[in-house]
């Protein structure tokens, strides 16, 4: 850093008596020609990039070059009184003079003549700011010359408010702090517009000799500077003795603060789109980011073993992203902070499953309260387990969801298609990785690499109902409203279903839609959940891909999901009422079509688990000469009830063979119903006796 040297006395005199021999020799038109043919050094000098939240808090600011702090002030962001001070202390005619001011370089002249030394300089402002400007020396006479001949070309270049604001730009704080606005954040961890009248007499102080008077090395030399200010402003009547008292009683600060670093993975992708810009402006809030930061960190450092988390929260009514972590901590080497977590393609485990039955709602083939069955399966060589590889029969859509189950969603999916589930992820603003190139029926099962960001976009679309926007973290970006993915019905009934779901042990049930998922080799665990505002997705595991045993989505990822929502705001959101065309029934009352999910192909297939009629078998011809009717069965669940013309001919049959009255002569159509509700029919005829 360069400090402005003291002059000796001859050198000023030397300077004065060269400025007037070259005005009297040159002449005025001379004098004006010689100013007008200064070449001015570059003023827009390289500034730090600053972020901000969508508050205006300032979040993050990244160094210029090889780690210089030099941020670009405004006069409106600097503190008046501030300016006042630093004014009076430094060039009190700054608004009068032209550059150089004559009447300071002959009381500085004068002041040395008398002491023999230098007692105070006759520099500018402007004067000041053209030696930062050109980074030269002001120890040789045609140095100090040089400075004022580019002074008079800045001040007729440049307004004085411009003037002002590249001296607060480029003025020297220590180490590598440039400007007021960098100073003011280093030293004292805000902003210059609110300074104390002690804050602002120490930062007038420094830019004269910053290594020699900086408080965190200097503390002495720092305390008889910024006093030497304090008093100047007394005696100028800017201060009062009591301001002075308190401003001296102050405490310095004995450290450098380090400058905000909140967000630091988005707005790194931020700044990747926008190279070179001075101002960043996030959708964030920075309150909110600092806590589930915090949150995030703690989270992994319970779980252990090098494991990383990531989380997203966003607005689903405005596709803004209120706050987005990419690792437990940006420098934590152990577990890869620098890897930004929330855009690493993993499997998503079972988190897919809700936009599966989602699909199957709006497509008509089941209802929550609608039966399907879970039980061994083989489509074409794939053949899906549960988790826990047990098998529950028949059970409720809404059972099978929130229990995760496996082989009901791939039954579901079949049905739909997956490369219909494919193009519905895509549609939701996701954009997942297959790794054949073609979808399978797999890909409900978290075949599929996604994104904790594409699963937050998905559940947005969901929350919203059915349709969602964008998410963007620019807080300048335009709203974009994507395709529809689900009716409000679907995502309704969606919701509903799985704000049933139970909660982490401590939580408040039913105030949550969430699902939790885990991938194969318990590689990833998830959480995602909304209310009615908001969403938030959690993802735990290790950056690497390395498995982390005995890890689960719902005992990992759930709890900070909840938690998360706890930082977020006091009370949650509230849910939309159903959309009016929803068919809210119990199961007894749904459509014949809707009580039990079908194929659609097997209109005429008899349901896994149903029973067979054996005998008589369809389209016999039977000659009972009045005697009575044997039925033989196979498969179902006792007891059985057996019809015929939908006249009831025997009921609570344990057994699998067993008679019943003749059901008439001519033609009958025979029903057996086992205990499940499952059911078999045949038509047969039955022969007149004597005919």
């Amino acid at each position: 850093m360069r400090r402005q040297a003291r002059k000796s006395g001859p050198l000023r005199w030397a300077v004065a008596l060269l400025l007037v021999a070259g005005t009297c020799a040159l002449g005025l038109r001379s004098l004006d020609r010689w100013i007008a043919a200064t070449q001015l050094p570059v003023t827009l000098a390289q500034t730090s990039t600053e972020v901000f939240d969508r508050n205006g808090t300032l979040m993050r600011v990244y160094p210029v070059g090889t780690g210089l702090w030099r941020m670009t002030p405004r006069l409106d962001q600097v503190d008046a009184q501030f300016l006042e001070m630093l004014i009076a202390y430094e060039d009190k005619r700054f608004y009068s003079h032209a550059g150089v001011d004559p009447r300071a370089l002959l009381r500085a002249f004068g002041q040395a003549l008398w002491n023999g030394r230098t007692v105070s300089g006759g520099s500018t402002l402007t004067m000041q700011l053209a030696r930062l400007l050109e980074d030269g020396s002001t120890g040789r006479w045609a140095g100090k010359l040089r400075q004022m001949r580019l002074a008079l070309a800045l001040e007729r270049r440049l307004s004085k408010r411009q003037i002002l604001e590249l001296y607060l730009t480029h003025a020297p704080y220590g180490g590598n702090i440039e400007g007021i606005r960098a100073a003011s954040h280093a030293w004292f961890g805000k902003g210059p517009n609110r300074l104390t009248p002690s804050q602002a007499a120490l930062l007038i102080a420094l830019p004269q000799s910053p290594e020699r008077r900086r408080p965190d090395r200097a503390f002495a030399a720092a305390q008889a500077a910024r006093m030497r200010v304090l008093v100047r402003m007394q005696a100028a009547d800017l201060l009062t003795g009591p301001e002075v008292a308190i401003a001296v009683a102050q405490p310095l600060p004995r450290a450098l603060r380090p400058f905000p670093r909140l967000a630091p993975h988005l707005s790194d992708r931020l700044l990747a789109t926008r190279p070179g810009a001075s101002r960043l402006d996030l959708t964030l809030d920075a309150g909110v980011q600092a806590k589930m930061e915090q949150l995030v960190a703690q989270a992994a450092t319970r779980a252990g073993g090098r494991i990383s988390a990531a989380l997203i929260a966003v607005d689903h009514q405005s596709g803004a992203i209120v706050a987005s972590v990419g690792s437990p901590s940006y420098q934590d080497s152990a577990r890869q902070g620098f890897v930004d977590m929330t855009q690493a393609l993993r499997s998503p485990g079972s988190t897919l499953k809700p936009l599966v039955y989602g699909l199957g709602f709006d497509a008509g083939l089941v209802h929550p309260e609608s039966l399907i069955h879970d039980g061994p399966v083989d489509f074409d060589g794939y053949a899906p387990q549960n988790f826990d590889g047990a098998f529950r029969g028949d059970i409720r859509v809404r059972a099978a969801l929130q229990q995760s189950l496996n082989i009901p969603v791939v039954r579901l999916t079949r049905e739909i298609g997956p490369a219909q589930l494919w193009a519905s992820l895509r549609r939701s603003g996701a954009q997942p990785r297959l790794p054949g190139g073609k979808p399978g029926l797999a890909i409900s099962l978290g075949g599929v690499g996604t994104s904790l960001q594409d699963l937050v976009q998905l559940y947005g679309g969901i929350a919203a109902g059915g349709q969602g926007l964008r998410l963007r973290m620019d807080q300048t970006a335009a709203v974009e409203t994507l395709p529809r993915i689900l009716s409000p019905v679907a995502a309704w009934q969606l919701g509903d279903i799985l704000r049933g779901l139970a909660p982490p042990a401590g939580a408040r049930a039913g105030v949550l839609a969430y699902k939790t998922g885990t991938s194969y080799g318990h590689r990833d665990a998830w959480a995602l959940g909304w209310d009615g505002q908001h969403v938030i997705g959690v993802w735990m595991g290790r950056a690497d891909g390395t498995p982390v045993p005995g890890a689960f989505g719902g005992e990992l990822a759930a709890p900070v999901l909840f938690e998360a929502f706890g930082r977020l705001k006091p009370e949650l959101g509230e849910f939309a009422p159903p959309p009016p065309e929803t068919l809210i029934v119990t199961a007894a009352e749904l459509p014949p079509p809707l009580r039990r999910f079908r194929p659609r192909d097997a209109v005429f297939v008899e349901a896994a688990g149903a029973p067979q009629l054996l005998f008589p078998p369809s389209g016999a011809r039977l000659a009972l000469e009045g005697g009575p009717l044997v039925i033989k069965l196979r498969g179902g669940t006792a007891p059985f009830a057996l019809l015929a013309d939908g006249r009831v001919l025997a009921k609570g049959q344990r057994r699998r063979e067993f008679e019943v009255p003749s059901p008439g002569a001519g033609f009958s159509q025979l029903v057996v119903v086992d205990g499940a509700g499952h059911r078999a029919s045949v038509a047969v005829e039955i022969d007149t006796p004597g005919l």
